[in-house]
């Protein structure tokens, strides 16, 4: 039962990395503002939705989850600081909080690693 409900979790945390991905790829408008709004430059979306679509890929098929899995827990925490919003748009903190949340589920997943479903 650990190993599904391992494999789960990493596909459950995939989908949100996928999602992120087709979003900034398809539709890069709204996140090149953001990106713009913190003064960098908003190339940054095209390697940042490849990042994401590739990291759920790995976290799905397994070929170093731990790793993958402290790397995205730290980008997790990074991104967060792009919706500290409290003015601006409150519900940017929970998008946050979530973040954390995330990086928190992360690095659990970095701690037991991938289960016996993975490559």
């Amino acid at each position: 039962m650990d190993n599904i409900l391992n494999l789960t979790g990493r596909v459950l945390i995939a989908l949100l990395f996928l999602g992120g991905a087709v979003q900034k790829l398809a539709d890069p408008g709204p996140v090149q503002g953001m990106i713009a709004s913190l003064g960098l430059p908003t190339v940054l979306v095209w390697p940042v939705g490849l990042f994401d679509g590739i990291a759920a890929v790995l976290l799905v098929t397994g070929p170093r989850v731990r790793q993958v899995a402290l790397v995205m827990a730290a980008y997790c925490l990074l991104t967060s600081w792009f919706h500290w919003q409290l003015r601006a748009d409150p519900w940017q903190v929970t998008i946050f909080v979530k973040n954390w949340a995330i990086a928190g589920g992360l690095l659990v997943l970095a701690a037991s690693g991938p289960g016996r479903f993975a490559r």
